[in-house]
């Protein structure tokens, strides 16, 4: 008789014990519901550099898997690509974040929008001048008098800036999005992405033994390309929220990098989206040419962040050429402290 008493004691403890815990728990989800909505996301624009494929991965994925939402930030990626101009954007306050190469933040630092290097995403240039073997062209030397597509824009400054170190003299040609150009033969030499256009010409029928590859990185400077940048006086009003989309954009490369076929599905919808033609084994390419440049087997320091060594060759090569009379200190560049500009 005891045993049943003490049983039914202990049931009923127990019941009463889990409801308790459960009221307990309904009061704590209010009190965080309650501070979520008391803390709303801040609103945040992003503008890449391009249209969307696989360079921008990071991105679309960080936005689609709620980690920008997870990090404090309701997130719009802006529509970029013919026509767009994210330093624009960028100066007129139009985007509050966007994806630069180092030689425009740079060009566009002189013309007194000052901007801050947030990360540096791509630590090294990816830009390749290919030709046939058969041209005989195995060096920049052997480029001189040669009709080289060059793109319109800062997009050409590395080679440029390359040719005029050397003494080279090349015969410009306007290249436009394609290389339609080089495969038809009207031009020697075409400018290309290892991520892009190289793979465009292997799969136009091209076979990669009889080109010819010079890469901009083994001549002597490397050119950093996609940073994330942010007017100064925006991280100054915040840089809480400068810090997070850094972290949150981060988070969404790691994860791309890490589900590569979802990565892929993410890029193509937004291609689609877009209305842009969507080849997925290009895409694929694209995705582990960036995880190369982004997380390199070499790596060493702190992901995202720009060299000091690099970005002062930068600076002092595009000064020598004329494009810039002075560069920012490195610090305050960088958001590293508040250092006055050169």
């Amino acid at each position: 008789m005891m045993s049943l008493l003490w049983r039914a004691w202990c049931s009923k403890g127990l019941k009463l014990v889990l409801k308790r815990t459960l009221l307990v728990l309904v009061f704590w989800s209010a009190v965080f519901t309650a501070s979520a909505a008391a803390s709303p996301l801040k609103k945040a624009t992003l503008m890449p550099l391009w249209s969307p494929q696989a360079q921008f991965a990071g991105y679309y994925v960080a936005l689609e898997k709620g980690i920008y939402a997870r990090h404090g930030i309701d997130l719009k990626i802006l529509p970029a690509g013919p026509g767009y101009s994210p330093e624009q954007m960028l100066k007129n306050g139009g985007a509050d974040f966007a994806v630069l190469w180092l030689t425009t933040a740079l060009r566009q630092q002189a013309a007194g929008t000052r901007l801050v290097n947030l990360a540096q995403m791509v630590q090294r240039s990816s830009l390749l001048l290919i030709s046939r073997k058969s041209s005989g062209i195995k060096s920049v030397a052997d480029l001189n008098g040669r009709k080289v597509g060059l793109w319109a824009g800062d997009l050409s400054l590395p080679p440029r800036i390359i040719f005029a170190r050397q003494g080279i003299a090349v015969r410009e040609v306007p290249q436009s999005y394609t290389v339609n150009l080089f495969l038809r033969g009207g031009i020697e030499v075409t400018s290309a992405m290892w991520y892009n256009e190289y793979h465009t010409i292997l799969s136009s029928g091209v076979d990669g033994d009889e080109l010819s590859v010079i890469r901009i990185n083994e001549q002597g400077i490397q050119f950093p390309e996609d940073g994330i940048y942010t007017l100064e006086r925006n991280f100054k009003k915040d840089p809480a929220l400068a810090k997070a989309f850094v972290a949150a954009s981060l988070e969404g490369w790691h994860y791309a990098f890490d589900h590569p076929d979802e990565a892929l599905e993410i890029v193509i919808r937004q291609m689609r989206a877009a209305q842009l033609p969507a080849n997925r084994a290009h895409q694929k390419w694209m995705l582990e040419r960036m995880r190369d440049l982004i997380i390199p087997p070499t790596a060493k320091g702190e992901q995202g962040l720009l060299n000091q060594q690099e970005y002062e060759a930068v600076g002092q090569a595009m000064r020598a050429y004329g494009l810039i009379k002075v560069y920012p200190d490195y610090r305050r560049f960088t958001g590293r402290s508040d250092a006055g500009s050169n």
